[in-house]
């Protein structure tokens, strides 16, 4: 009797080991030392540069903010339904995502921001009635959402990858209830994303901080009391790297500069490429400016067959850059990759134009 009991112990003793092993071993920790993205303490794209250009150090991503997309509201949740079955499915949507991660990779693209509330599904919109938000109106997790963002996640430090997730989308942040609730929900991701061990993930605490944002601590002027907040949290010595954006164009201010682990811009809407150097040189000049990377997960420009775009530009400045694929509902929105449903595969001219251009500058 004894001996059965102490092999039911050790049967209990070893499936735990194995739970907090499975969950704790993870493979892909993001960096950042004198300006540079490191993956692993390997600096990204080693010893790549591309027409005199350095490259090593840069983190390409697109942005793909829907993937753990859902519509709460049952008013406007078949706005999205899928062609082929005549409703919206919120698991098929990341079970895609997840399957073109590999594709996206083998093209040289490190990172990707998601949001967990999400972006306009037609691009741009004035009026969002959807409800797509991860958080309850008191800022707790909606675990559906966190469900489907550990399936991307976990993806990624298969892959080497490192996302960028955005806390909070203007539009969306009104269905928390106060400011209460937004630090609240702040807390509570940061909190979920260390007790799941991940070292993969970059912060954007919200999208375009100067744009229609409904709570105070959510805007220019104090929002890097979040970023502060973020970097208050840590386990066992380690802390999630932080930052927010602004709208296209513009020059983040001094306390956002100054509480950032890195800095993110937008070009949506810069049509002249020279002004995107610009942008990034009126950046360093900002006061509190220190040697951090600098990175565009935004821009809405293409025309990648021309030698001089806004992607080239960037790199050119020594900024990473994010590809902003959407279409305007009367343009057939259904192919951008924020436009919901959305094909995640390299599945138009314009993607197919941003992935070559990714290759050839990165050199996978």
């Amino acid at each position: 009797m004894k001996r059965k009991y102490f092999l039911f112990l050790s049967c209990i003793f070893l499936l735990s080991a194995f739970s907090a092993f499975s969950q704790t071993s993870r493979k892909t920790v993001v960096s950042i030392s004198e300006g540079k993205f490191y993956i692993n303490n390997e600096l990204t794209y080693s010893d790549r540069n591309w027409k005199g250009n350095p490259i090593e150090g840069l983190l390409m991503n697109s942005r793909m903010v829907q993937g753990v997309f859902d519509d709460l509201n049952a008013e406007t949740v078949k706005n999205w339904q899928y062609a082929d079955t005549r409703k919206w499915d919120a698991d098929r949507n990341t079970d895609e995502f997840v399957a073109n991660m590999s594709v996206w990779k083998s093209y040289g693209l490190l990172s990707f921001t998601l949001n967990l509330q999400g972006g306009s599904p037609y691009g741009y919109s004035q009026s969002q009635p959807w409800i797509n938000s991860a958080y309850t109106e008191s800022g707790e997790l909606r675990p559906a959402y966190f469900k489907r963002l550990e399936r991307i996640l976990d993806k990624a430090d298969e892959l080497g990858m490192a996302p960028m997730l955005g806390l909070f989308y203007f539009g969306q942040d009104e269905n928390l209830a106060d400011e209460k609730a937004v630090v609240n929900a702040v807390s509570n991701v940061i909190d979920w994303l260390h007790s799941k061990d991940y070292k993969n993930v970059l912060i954007e605490v919200n999208n375009e901080c100067n744009i229609r944002y409904d709570h105070p601590i959510l805007q220019p002027e104090r929002v890097h009391e979040l970023i502060e907040l973020v970097k208050s949290k840590e386990k066992n010595g380690y802390r999630f790297l932080v930052s927010t954006s602004y709208g296209g164009g513009a020059v983040p201010k001094e306390n956002v500069v100054r509480a950032s682990d890195y800095i993110l811009l937008h070009g949506n809407g810069v049509k002249d490429p020279n002004k995107i150097i610009e942008q990034v040189e009126a950046t360093r000049q900002v006061n509190g400016y220190t040697n951090k990377p600098i990175v565009y997960n935004e821009d809405d420009h293409f025309n990648f067959d021309q030698d001089l775009n806004n992607f080239t530009a960037a790199v050119s400045a020594y900024a990473s850059w994010g590809y902003f694929d959407y279409r305007m509902k009367d343009e057939g929105f259904e192919e951008g990759y924020q436009s919901v449903p959305v094909d995640w595969g390299i599945n138009s001219e314009r993607k197919k134009g941003f992935f070559e251009l990714l290759k050839e500058i990165t050199g996978y």
